[in-house]
């Protein structure tokens, strides 16, 4: 009775073993497959420690991930999808992740047959416009040309590739659609702090169409002339908004401290303080209005200052520093206060 039950303690000690085993390895496969595969399949949400979310479309599938990954690139690589050569991605894999809620869409490069009557050309395109997939293949498509998809007879030696068929009917006009970048503006925000920016609007590219009479010799171009131009969509401009918040003016043994490590000795000090708060409260960042003087010593420009200093537009010491070889067409700081004293600038 006694070995029958220290048999059953045993058998039963063995199926826990078995059943721990096999738990184990399932949950090793599981971990071993990609990150992509599995959170593609239920279409779920993957976190790790960032600030945005990023949305990746990917033939139908859809991923969304929260990421501190600075490009379209680095999300790619950190949410482990592998872009093939042909793939298509948008935005391109140098954008920067420039909003909370991002999208990123992914186009598959799938095989193609190109031909014209005398050349034949097989490669991967993530293209579906048909004059696009032309141009890829190095065809030039002339204004009265025909494109069409025809059956596949050749699929032994293709495999599943999309046969395009372009017929020439005698066109020497060509019109295509090319991108019109977008510009650049910066704004000054009164309301974001002094060196912060902020993106306030994202740029898109626009799309002009253009038709060229094209020149040929001997069956080769050799000359392309504008007969029209026409704008389908306008370009939108990415606007960046930088810091200009006024700065609080600090008070006098904050500047004179600041003088201090800028040079000015104990002798001037004063004078010095003097002048300075006379011309802009000390404030780093005091812009006049109406001629743009800047900074603590209202160079004119400001970017005159980036002699004493790289950082001038935000380091009171080197705006400072600055000054003071300013002041030395007056003999210093106190002939430059009795000047101001005389004629309310300097």
């Amino acid at each position: 009775m006694k070995l029958s039950k220290r048999i059953d303690r045993i058998m039963l000690g063995f199926i826990f073993v078995v059943i721990a085993i096999v738990v184990c390895s399932m949950l090793s496969l599981q971990h071993n497959r990609t990150f992509a595969e599995s959170e593609m399949e239920n279409e779920g949400v993957f976190e790790t420690n960032g600030a945005k979310f990023v949305t990746f479309y990917d033939n139908g599938k859809k991923l969304t991930v929260k990421t501190d990954a600075r490009t379209v690139g680095e999300a790619l690589e950190r949410a482990g999808m592998e872009i093939a050569e042909g793939d298509k991605v948008e935005p391109g894999l140098d954008s920067p992740i420039s909003a909370d809620n991002y999208y990123i869409n992914i186009y598959r490069a799938r095989p193609v047959v190109v031909r014209d009557g005398v050349v034949e050309k097989y490669f991967m395109t993530a293209s579906f416009e048909s004059k696009t997939i032309m141009k890829e293949a190095g065809l030039t498509v002339y204004d009265g040309d025909e494109i069409e998809m025809v059956p596949n007879r050749d699929f032994l030696q293709t495999g599943v590739a999309t046969v395009y068929e372009l017929t020439r009917n005698g066109g020497r006009t060509v019109t295509e659609e090319v991108e019109i970048p977008f510009a650049e503006e910066t704004v000054k925000d009164t309301a974001l702090d002094l060196g912060k920016s902020e993106v306030k609007q994202l740029g898109e590219v626009g799309t002009k169409r253009i038709t060229y009479n094209v020149q040929y010799i001997d069956n080769v171009e050799v000359s392309r002339e504008v007969v029209s131009e026409e704008v389908i969509r306008e370009p939108v401009a990415r606007v960046t908004a930088v810091g200009a918040k006024p700065a609080m003016r600090p008070n006098s043994e904050t500047c004179a401290q600041w003088a201090r490590e800028a040079g000015v000795s104990e002798a001037d000090l004063a004078a010095a303080i003097d002048l300075i708060y006379h011309e802009s409260g000390c404030r780093v960042n005091a812009t006049n209005a109406g001629s743009g003087a800047y900074g603590i010593p209202q160079a004119l420009p400001g970017s005159k200052m980036a002699s004493a200093g790289a950082d001038w537009e935000t380091n009171p010491v080197t705006q400072i520093k600055w000054m003071a070889g300013y002041v030395s067409r007056y003999g210093g700081w106190q002939g430059a206060i009795q000047f101001w004293y005389a004629h309310g600038w300097y």
